[in-house]
């Protein structure tokens, strides 16, 4: 285990004191987080600033600009999706232009598309809005997927849904079958990726966050009381051990496949903060909320194996075809995971966004990686994000 910073916790992942759990806050996913000023100076540390530089190829103004310029877009997202009411068809940010896409029916009215260009945000017209967009791809939720379909997801950018298949699978009869009956509830676009996904734990390792039975995963987020983390973990009751073999509580609550999500309660002398490890790579990030980041967003990631790493979030509502079964509403990105990341933090500036489930490849030839999203599991337990 990698102690930096607090050096009193004992886990360097750390957590809430029992008492905070009774203060009375209302859950952070029962309203929106304040959103950063862009106009900030020192949108991240320089840790993070370097992280950046490092996996997204960006120099350190670029960097940056380009964080400050995430921030408004996050902040922005909610009012833009207002403006365009029925005609929305999505959003997401264009690294290129530094600014909010916003995706629009053809049948939006001037006075829908030039309410929308008034927050600011860039207009698209497109085929399909994201409610019907949505319906097709909950149709395509209800098919029985076999194991060479990867994962599906709605592309606001392409107005269509976008199903992965393994490429050496896509000839099998059952894939096909899948593929003509997916077309048949909707706008489908169909791509092909190297290999099937799969979750991040793993077996028992020494220096690593927490471990249930035999399997290492890492933490996520403190709330007030626990912590979240992913699922497939561990199942509801199962304890939970530190990284020095001591006792921290147990699974409370915990959905998998179907969703990715857990929260494990805290006591025997753990407590939570609200603070995610940097590994030494930049220093330890405070989170100071969990506004959603559009599409484009650059992300973050911390986990108990290959530590900090960063990339893009590439889709979101993507359906994930694991081989113990499909997870609904999981976003995409472009950062590398490997074993034991599991249930890891997935940050965006200082703003929490969600837990490591799996992906595929590694962080030495690449890969992708999907999170659940934190407010979902906040909604879904009724907890309260810890926040500095």
């Amino acid at each position: 285990m990698r102690r930096t910073g607090l050096k009193h916790t004992g886990l360097a992942i750390l957590m809430v004191l029992g008492t905070w759990t009774a203060s009375g806050i209302a859950p952070a996913a029962a309203h929106e987080s304040p959103a950063a000023d862009p106009t900030d100076s020192a949108p991240a540390s320089a840790g993070m600033l370097a992280a950046l530089q490092r996996d997204l190829g960006l120099s350190k103004a670029g960097a940056t600009q380009r964080l400050a310029a995430e921030r408004a877009a996050t902040a922005l997202a909610p009012e833009a999706r207002r403006a365009a009411g029925a005609a929305y068809g999505g959003s997401w940010f264009d690294a290129g232009s530094a600014r909010l896409t916003v995706a629009v029916t053809a049948d939006a009215s001037s006075t829908t598309v030039e309410a929308v260009r008034a927050t600011g945000a860039r207009v698209r017209t497109v085929e399909h809005s994201e409610h019907a967009l949505d319906a097709a791809k909950a149709r395509i939720d209800r098919l029985p997927a076999p194991s060479g379909v990867s994962s599906w997801h709605v592309d606001p950018a392409g107005s269509t849904v976008v199903v992965n298949v393994v490429r050496s699978e896509r000839s099998d009869n059952d894939v096909q079958r899948f593929l003509s009956r997916a077309r048949e509830a909707g706008p489908v676009t169909v791509r092909t990726v190297d290999t099937a996904p799969r979750t991040f734990a793993a077996g028992t390792v020494g220096g690593d966050p927490y471990y249930t039975g035999n399997v290492r995963c890492s933490i996520g987020f403190s709330v007030h009381g626990g912590f979240v983390t992913a699922g497939h973990c561990g199942q509801a009751g199962a304890g939970v051990r530190g990284w020095d073999g001591s006792y921290i509580g147990n699974f409370q609550g915990s959905s998998f496949p179907g969703n990715d999500y857990a929260w494990v309660n805290v006591g025997s002398g753990w407590w939570t903060v609200p603070v995610v490890l940097g590994w030494g790579t930049i220093p330890d990030q405070l989170v100071r909320g969990s506004a959603e980041a559009p599409i484009g967003s650059s992300i973050c990631r911390s986990g108990s194996t290959t530590h900090w790493r960063c990339g893009n979030v590439l889709a979101k509502n993507e359906t994930v075809n694991y081989a113990q079964g499909a997870v609904h509403q999981m976003t995409k990105t472009s950062v590398c995971a490997e074993g034991g990341d599991s249930g890891g933090s997935f940050l965006s500036g200082d703003q929490a966004q969600g837990v490591t489930s799996g992906g595929w490849g590694n962080c030495s030839s690449g890969g992708e990686t999907w999170y659940q999203p934190v407010n979902e599991i906040l909604q879904r337990y009724g907890l309260t994000l810890h926040t500095a």
